[in-house]
């Protein structure tokens, strides 16, 4: 056994998971990182890269497992793997809905089944799970993402009131627009779940024009996230949100205490980018 600080990270081999796992590492942390794609995991004396696919259980044993076999302990589970399964909520196969709950809950939850118990024995932990803003807004043709993550913040605040007495704390990072592929790949993603006679692909232009003018004044980068996840990891006395930007948590505020008005200026940002009449 070892009295080294141990974060475990899941989703650690792109964007923020992979900015994440290198800023703990430089902090002298052993960090395990968890990917499909092993190989894109980040190098380092102090990084362990294990495959995982958080839809697997067998997988997800073997993670915990590996970590508290050579260091005897968790102090951190970041449970950041996730990705969007867009399109309109008629059209995507239920086999898809099903992955994307996989993926963006279920894994995160029996991750953190797994990992409680050693945590409470060591009387202390920290579980962040990285929902996104999107956990409290809406936007068209994302019905399945926005659920999954809703779905992690209500189980998140959930945990965090059972495991205070251990002392085990469980805080949500709400990351926003960043500058990466999440436009192009949502609207990839949008147009293989359209059938060939969807109802919805003139809306699913629409959208597309709406991602690409939004997407330009994306200035947070993946370096930043980063920054404010490893703050939710340590911070003595965490908070209950974590956001990267003002604009981020504003955006939150507004969907969530004035519903009305955010369904209208989302309206008016479709209209703008397509001229769409929605009522």
């Amino acid at each position: 056994m070892t009295t080294n600080k141990v974060v475990a990270i899941t989703g650690a081999s792109s964007g923020m998971g992979k900015a994440t796992a290198e800023l703990f590492a430089t902090q002298n942390w052993q960090v395990y990182g968890g990917a499909r794609h092993t190989d894109k995991i980040p190098t380092g004396d102090n990084i362990h890269a294990i495959h995982l696919d958080i839809t697997d259980h067998a997988d997800n044993r073997r993670f915990i497992e590996t970590i508290l076999k050579e260091q005897g302990h968790i102090d951190i589970l970041i449970n950041n793997a996730g990705y969007g399964e867009n399109g309109p909520v008629e059209d995507i196969a239920m086999d898809k809905v099903q992955k994307q709950f996989a993926t963006n809950f279920f894994g995160a939850a029996e991750l953190t089944q797994l990992v409680l118990p050693h945590m409470r024995h060591q009387g202390t932990g920290r579980i962040v799970n990285v929902s996104s803003i999107g956990g409290d807004i809406y936007s068209p043709l994302g019905a399945y993402y926005h659920a999954s993550k809703a779905a992690l913040q209500q189980w998140s605040d959930t945990l965090d009131l059972e495991v205070q007495q251990f002392g085990i704390r469980s805080v949500i990072v709400q990351p926003g627009g960043t500058q990466s592929a999440w436009g192009a790949t949502t609207m990839a993603n949008v147009r293989q779940n359209l059938r060939s006679n969807s109802a919805y692909t003139d809306f699913a232009t629409l959208l597309g024009n709406a991602l690409q003018s939004n997407s330009k004044g994306m200035t947070a980068t993946s370096a930043d996230l980063a920054k404010v996840i490893y703050a939710a990891a340590v911070d003595v006395k965490p908070k209950h949100r974590y956001f990267n930007s003002l604009t981020d948590h504003l955006q939150v505020t507004i969907a969530r205490t004035f519903p009305v008005i955010y369904r209208r200026l989302l309206i008016n940002v479709l209209r703008r980018s397509g001229k769409q009449r929605t009522k």
